[in-house]
């Protein structure tokens, strides 16, 4: 027996990998199927029948999908997603187009699954109908919530979502192809369905397009190769197929039952809710079904809670984003990226009204932008490597990216008027920034010569350091600011501004009466400026090239609600001075009970 090697028990097996990276792809048979039909009942209800040659042809682009991905778990078993393969293997410009496309997809993958979720709510619970938004808004607050915090997923706690949701899906699939009639019919009567457009080759390439949406989520497994146990290439590459096989059983079940039970959109209701109806009628099992698909997209929503924040810190890694997104709290969480992330779920559910017909075409877009520059980056790698069978390999992947191209391109062209036009300027807007992020870090990094070896710093011994401290009366906090300063053993000038000339008088004779051993300067204040007055003192020193630390002292106080009733002055002016002077601030708190 292989002994298990050091961190493997904290790592994923194959069927762990499925439940912990799959949802989002298994979850997209809620909305998938139903945007193909969306798309045909434009021709007339009679179209509808062309969901199932519609299908046919997205499960032979998973197919190509899934023999592509597992060679990108081959080439790249240190994560091979979009952004790292287009890295490595397409250069700069490439790398930036992956990473704003997936950043995209990251957003619209909550958006699409919290949408979705609530219809599928909405069609098990009426009294939810038209509240649609408000459901997907409080289930962001909790997922962004628990996030926060920082609960970490478990494989062995989503196992029992998956198996649920598959098993229902199969279960609406096996028990209606049993059944000859419809059990129940739900929904708003849509009426006669009068044909827009005829049915031919674009209508079914718009459907195929559309469709396509259904593939969203099967290259989580090529991104977390790492996280499998050894041998982690086998492990992962076999969830892989797995996720293929069951996601092409479910996408072609349910068009065979679109098909049989000739479905159609019908008002306030899903077309899955439509097929669970269809099978088990409108008993238990059809509110279990739509609660298990409404659970499991609120856990594929937060697979991107686990993905986007990561992106962005390895984006600030490599100066493409704020330094911020890389800092974790206690937890530890990227919290800033988490924030980031819901804010920009949040505003787009309130844009579409939580409309999941209105985001699947900008959604699929993004995805098929990232299935693109993965496999043509393939391509590249089996060009510059030329191992024995290289050939089949490029031959494969190149076919999978036209493929994904051309049904990038047109959604593109058929959605352009309906929004999809915003991701010719998010994206771009989104490659602009991390451009010039990096530019700046660039530059930054010249300025301060980072990398170099710099020259022994030379020290004057007659050059005495001076350190100013601020005073605004005698007490335990200057007390406090004069023993640390005396450690420095440096000039010490203890300067104060004369604001109230009454009140500055009575401050020099405490201070002539105290005697600390320290001077106090008083300092002319003509406009009554604290700030401007003490600014203008610290710039003479230093333009004299004296070594000058101003000392700035500050009450803190243990409790939150008492901070509000303490004057601000400390750091107000540390702040100040920190911008527009070239001397060392540095802040002493003085810590009240």
């Amino acid at each position: 027996m292989r002994r298990m090697q050091r961190g493997d028990a904290f790592r994923l097996t194959a069927f762990g990998g499925l439940a912990a990276l799959s949802l989002d792809a298994l979850s997209s048979v809620a909305y998938g199927p139903e945007a193909i039909v969306l798309v045909l009942v434009g021709a007339g209800a009679a179209a509808v029948q062309w969901a199932l040659p519609v299908s046919l042809a997205i499960a032979a682009l998973l197919l190509v999908l899934v023999l592509s991905y597992r060679q990108v778990i081959a080439a790249h078993p240190d994560g091979g997603g979009a952004y790292a393969v287009a890295k490595k293997d397409l250069g700069r410009g490439a790398s930036l187009l992956a990473a704003a496309s997936l950043v995209v997809d990251y957003v619209l993958t909550v958006a699409v699954s919290l949408s979705a979720g609530a219809a599928s709510l909405a069609s098990a619970f009426h009294t939810l109908r038209n509240h649609e938004l408000e459901v997907a808004l409080a289930a962001l607050t909790l997922i962004a919530i628990v996030n926060l915090i920082g609960v970490a997923e478990s494989a062995r706690v989503l196992m029992a979502p998956m198996l649920l949701f598959v098993g229902c899906v199969l279960g609406v699939i096996a028990v209606g192809l049993l059944r000859a009639e419809p059990v129940a019919v739900i929904g708003d009567d849509p009426g006669p369905l009068v044909p827009i457009e005829a049915l031919g080759v674009w209508l079914l390439l718009k459907a195929f397009a559309a469709g396509c949406s259904a593939l969203t989520g099967v290259e989580a497994i090529a991104n977390a190769v790492p996280s499998f146990r050894t041998p982690a290439v086998r492990r992962a590459q076999h969830t892989e197929v797995a996720l293929g096989i069951l996601l092409c059983v479910m996408l072609l079940g349910l068009a065979l039952l679109i098909r049989i039970h000739h479905i159609v959109p019908r008002g306030g209701v899903t077309i899955l809710a439509q097929l669970a109806a269809a099978a088990f009628g409108t008993g238990w099992p059809f509110y279990l079904v739509n609660v298990a698909v409404a659970v499991t997209l609120g856990l594929a929503a937060n697979t991107s809670f686990g993905g986007l924040p990561v992106l962005l810190a390895l984006l600030a890694k490599d100066r493409r984003m704020p330094s911020l997104f890389t800092l974790r709290s206690e937890r530890p969480v990227f919290r800033y990226g988490v924030t980031a992330l819901a804010l920009a779920a949040g505003t787009i559910l309130v844009l579409v009204d939580a409309q999941t017909h209105s985001l699947l075409p900008l959604y699929a877009i993004g995805v098929f932008i990232g299935f693109t520059l993965s496999q043509w980056g393939l391509v590249r790698h089996w060009q510059r490597q030329r191992d024995p069978g290289w050939g089949p390999r490029a031959a494969l992947n190149g076919f999978g990216a036209c493929l994904t191209a051309v049904a990038a391109v047109v959604l593109l062209a058929e959605k352009f008027t309906e929004g999809a036009w915003l991701l010719l300027v998010i994206i771009p807007l989104l490659i602009v920034l991390f451009a010039r992020t990096e530019n700046y870090y660039r530059t930054v990094a010249a300025e301060l010569r980072l990398g170099e070896i710099p020259p022994r710093p030379e020290i004057s011994p007659a050059t005495r350091a001076l350190v100013i401290i601020p005073v605004v009366a005698v007490s335990e906090a200057t007390t406090r600011a004069l023993a640390v300063a005396l450690r420095t053993r440096g000039e010490i000038v203890a300067v104060a501004a004369e604001i109230d000339p009454a009140a500055t008088k009575r401050l020099s004779a405490r201070w002539k009466e105290w005697d600390p051993g320290v001077p106090l300067t008083v300092l002319p204040c003509p406009h009554r400026n604290l700030i401007t007055t003490l600014v203008g003192y610290v710039r003479k020193q230093t333009a004299r090239g004296r070594d000058v630390t101003v000392l700035v002292t500050h009450v803190e106080a243990r409790h939150w609600r008492h901070r509000l009733l303490h004057n601000p002055r400390g750091p107000v002016l540390a702040a100040a001075l920190r911008a527009r002077t070239d001397a060392v601030i540095a802040t002493l708190p003085i810590r009240v009970d």
